[in-house]
């Protein structure tokens, strides 16, 4: 296993870190963790020197936390650091978050949770955040002993994230990141920003859920893989792109079976910074530029025809648009534009004023592909 230095922390963390999110499950019941299967998995990772389990509030369905209390007996607790994250949703006021911090404590079953995260900020749950005192209800608690290290997840722009990044003493960040999403979200520009403010990074969707580690591949892509020296999974050219880069502190990976662990492991333990060679670089951004071929809508995500004046987000319904054209992975998009999405942001309410294609630098008919999006997406919803 490889470890780095993770930002101004002074941790050395392994470079593989568990997702406790995509655990076996018991008839198909995403509360129902197999235990069985999953202790097993993630005590292997750890005995192989993964030294960071990754939990959140609402992981398989409130029950992640639990599970993980579960993972860390037996002398585990001394050979990993936990992290968990406040659920910024549920927060109205701000003994809200000493509520929430306290269940979580229980939950886990530890008196100190190491990496303690501020969950999904966005433009929608960062005003709420900073309303109810976020700084002064951290500052305590990690004064109190009940938290280690403080950070924050992000899903939203990259304007947005360096605000953040800038409003508090950080220790690290935990942003999407991967060969496909270089420049969405806080993206490589984001991540870089942190970095040089002293904050470890986290990667969260090195394989975009799931689809990078496809082996049901499209040809095109099959042969770009094939044709290199190197032989790799996809999975592997997937992760060591993210190891590949200083910045990066540690990789989030939600494992589903021992072999995904196994795997996983050993690519972990032979990927080093800057090891990748000039071919096996060119290599992925074939691949890359590949994929970006099959976008429908040329979309670079620049916000010029942002903000809309009836509140529509046109990048975030392009993003998920391009996804199912790309992956041919319609479950997501849908979800992204139906559940991710608030109402007023969905393309059904583009007024068709037209003030975003006289911005739009890619001369892109914004008009027109809102509205394949609102009758292939939202409509059928209705």
């Amino acid at each position: 296993m490889q470890y780095r230095e993770f930002g101004k922390t002074g941790e050395n963390l392994s470079v593989l870190g568990f997702g406790a999110m995509r655990f076996p499950l018991i008839d198909g019941d995403d509360a129902k963790i197999d235990y069985e299967k999953a202790i097993p998995m993630v005590r292997h990772a750890i005995d192989n020197g993964l030294n960071y389990l990754d939990t959140a509030y609402p992981y398989h369905s409130g029950t992640s936390e639990a599970f993980c209390a579960k993972v860390m007996k037996d002398g585990y607790r001394e050979k990993v650091k936990i992290a968990t994250k406040l659920p910024t949703w549920t927060i109205k006021k701000h003994e809200d978050m000493d509520e929430k911090l306290n269940e979580q404590l229980k939950n886990l079953e530890v008196e100190q949770i190491d990496f303690y995260l501020l969950h999904a900020l966005s433009n929608k749950f960062w005003p709420t955040m900073k309303d109810n005192d976020y700084k002064t209800f951290l500052n305590n608690a990690k004064k109190e002993g009940k938290i280690k290290h403080i950070g924050f997840s992000f899903h939203d722009d990259l304007n947005l994230f360096k605000e953040i990044v800038d409003d508090y003493d950080w220790d690290f960040c935990q942003i999407q990141l991967n060969y496909m999403d270089e420049n969405y979200q806080a993206g490589l520009e984001g991540m870089k920003y942190a970095h040089e403010k002293g904050l470890g990074i986290i990667i969260m969707e090195p394989l975009r859920g799931g689809l990078l580690a496809r082996t049901d591949l499209p040809k095109e892509v099959e042969e770009l893989w094939n044709s290199c020296e190197t032989k790799r999974t996809p999975a592997e050219w997937a992760l060591k792109y993210l190891w590949n880069m200083k910045e990066v502190g540690l990789v989030l990976s939600g494992m589903s079976t021992m072999e995904q662990v196994v795997e996983n492991l050993k690519t972990a333990s032979e990927t080093t910074v800057d090891s990748l060679t000039s071919q096996e670089v060119e290599t992925i951004n074939k691949v890359k530029d590949f994929y970006n071929s099959r976008m429908i809508v040329n979309c670079t995500n620049c916000k010029y025809c942002m903000p809309c004046p009836v509140g529509v987000n046109i990048p975030e319904n392009f993003w998920a648009y391009n996804h199912e054209s790309i992956f041919d992975d319609f479950g997501k998009a849908d979800y992204w534009i139906n559940k991710w999405l608030e109402e007023p942001q969905r393309a059904s309410n583009c007024v068709q004023c037209g003030q975003c294609e006289q911005q739009c630098p890619q001369n892109i008919e914004i008009i027109k592909h809102l509205d394949i999006i609102n009758n292939k997406y939202i409509k059928k919803n209705a």
